[in-house]
C-alpha cells in the first residue's frame, strides 16, 4: 500500500499553498488505487520543539529512557515512523522572512534523528530515507524562483540541503508566487500551479 505524507504549515486561513498541496496529495491517491494520505496540520497541531530532555533521551536506547524521557520521544518517533511509511511527502509552507514556517522547521528537528533516519559513517553521514519523492509547494508575495529576489530564497535550498543529508534528493518544488502584485498576477500563479499539479497526476 502507498502511503503519501501531507505536511501543511500555513497559519493563515487563507493560504494557498495548503489547498494546492492537499489537491496534488489526493490526485496521487487517486491515481494509486489503494493509496492512503496521511495528513500532519503542523500549523494546526503544532509540535514541540526539542528540548534538553528530548536530546538526552534520543542518545539512549530506548530500553535505558526513563519514563519522562520516552514521553519526550514518543512524537517523534511517530513522526519518523510515518516518514519511514511515506513513498511520497508533500510539503507546504509559505516563504516567510525568506524561509520555511518554524512549525514546519520543527517537524525537521523532531524527524531528523542519528541512527535512524541518518547515520555517520567512517566516510560521512548516510541517509536513511531513501528511495522518496518530495514535492514542496512555495507560496510568496514577490518572485523568489528567479530573477533579482532569488538568492533570498533560503527555503528550498534549506529544504534540498536538509532532507538530502536524510537520503531523499528527489525533491520538486511548485511555486506559487508573486501573489502580491495584484489579482491578475496572483490568478496567473495560481492556474500555473495548479497546472502543474494536474501534470504530476497525470504522470504518477
Amino acid at each position: 500500500m502507498s502511503s503519501i505524507l501531507l505536511l501543511t504549515s500555513s497559519p493563515r486561513a487563507e493560504s494557498l499553498s495548503t489547498p494546492i498541496a492537499a489537491d496534488l496529495a489526493e490526485k496521487l491517491k487517486n491515481q494509486k488505487p489503494g493509496s492512503v494520505v496521511v495528513r500532519r496540520d503542523l500549523a494546526t497541531n503544532p509540535l514541540p520543539h526539542i528540548d534538553d530532555l528530548f536530546t538526552g533521551a534520543i542518545r539512549k536506547p530506548a530500553e535505558a529512557r526513563t519514563a519522562e524521557e520516552a514521553a519526550a520521544v514518543k512524537t517523534s518517533d511517530e513522526l519518523v515512523n510515518e516518514l519511514f511509511a511515506a513513498d511520497t511527502i508533500v510539503i507546504s509552507t509559505g516563504l516567510i522572512n525568506f524561509n520555511i514556517y518554524s512549525s514546519l522547521k520543527t517537524w525537521i528537528d523532531n524527524v531528523a534523528r542519528a541512527g535512524l533516519t541518518f547515520k555517520y559513517t567512517e566516510s560521512g553521514p548516510v541517509g536513511l530515507l531513501t528511495g522518496k519523492k518530495v514535492y514542496v509547494v512555495l507560496a510568496s508575495g514577490g518572485v523568489y524562483s528567479q530573477g533579482p529576489a532569488a538568492p533570498l530564497n533560503h527555503a528550498v535550498p534549506y529544504l534540498k540541503s536538509v532532507l538530502g543529508f536524510l537520503g531523499i534528493t528527489d525533491i520538486e518544488t511548485i511555486y506559487v508566487e508573486g501573489l502580491a502584485f495584484g489579482p491578475e498576477a496572483a490568478e496567473k500563479a495560481i492556474d500555473a500551479a495548479k497546472s502543474r499539479v494536474e501534470e504530476i497526476a497525470l504522470a504518477a
